[in-house]
């Protein structure tokens, strides 16, 4: 008898671990996270792929670049944006691949050289740009070309000193992008520095089709002296006095968000506007 009633419990208990092992939660996979190693930067980078529903080895896709693109950062809601505006119902941009760059040294990445003293007391580690934009154009670029199926199309995405990041790659290498979605630039850095510069990209002879927008919420002043929102109208105002007609730069205020939470609705207002509606 005792030995039926162990049979039985026996299996009750191996049933009931089958089930659970059938009833296992299966894993939710948004993208994969790869990593490489800067000999620029001399430290490994991790970056997050977000690759499009379907994608396909033999199609050839745009990328979008997102800075703050740690997965504790914006590269988990900004890929839900890509993936909902590339739904076949929306079809408002094409399916696209989407890196994001998580961050090591935010500050010090995204910017330059500080010539004010209280840029340098806020930041003490200061000035690596020039690398990070280096490593940008001969290291992260090449290598999502050969390991992705891209098509040469790229979009940059960054907001505050990843927006000032992208307004100086914007004014000093324009061509690393096609794209330019900038987000309450951080142009207080060093008194509005590139406020006063000459970029290539404002000249009549430029001539790679580049789009800009440019968006910005009521934030105020950040330093106590420049006013975000009316750097950012300046930044758009100087864009629009260039003499290329390849260049095509847009606006947007959007007084209902401040610095906090201007990133999802600027990013997709940015695609309405970059993508007018076929």
């Amino acid at each position: 008898m005792k030995t039926k009633i162990l049979i039985f419990l026996c299996s009750i208990f191996t049933l009931g671990a089958i089930a659970q092992v059938k009833n296992k939660p299966k894993e939710f996979v948004l993208g994969y996270v790869d990593s490489l190693h800067s000999e620029i930067l001399k430290e490994d980078r991790i970056i997050n792929i977000y690759l499009p529903e379907g994608y396909d080895k033999d199609t050839k896709y745009p990328v979008i670049y997102l800075l703050d693109g740690s997965a504790d950062e914006d590269f988990i809601h900004v890929v839900g944006i890509v993936q909902y505006n590339t739904f076949s119902w929306i079809n408002r941009i094409p399916k696209s691949i989407v890196i994001g760059i998580a961050n090591k040294n935010r500050k010090r990445d995204f910017t330059s050289p500080a010539t004010q003293a209280s840029d340098r007391k806020f930041i003490p580690n200061n000035g690596g740009s020039a690398n990070f934009i280096a490593f940008l154009e001969k290291e992260l670029q090449p290598y999502v070309e050969k390991k992705y199926k891209t098509d040469g199309f790229k979009t940059i995405i960054g907001q505050s000193l990843g927006g000032l990041l992208a307004t100086e790659i914007l004014f000093k290498k324009p061509r690393l992008f096609n794209n330019y979605i900038i987000m309450s630039p951080s142009l207080w850095w060093n008194d509005g520095a590139l406020l006063k510069a000459k970029p290539e990209v404002l000249e009549k002879n430029y001539n790679n089709p580049t789009n800009i927008y440019i968006g910005v919420g009521k934030e105020g002043s950040f330093d106590g002296k420049r006013i975000m929102e009316d750097d950012a109208k300046l930044l758009y105002e100087k864009i629009k006095l260039g003499q290329s007609r390849n260049v095509k730069v847009h606006f947007d205020y959007l007084p209902e968000e401040d610095h906090a939470t201007v990133t999802h609705q600027a990013i997709f207002n940015a695609f309405r506007i970059l993508y007018p509606k076929k």
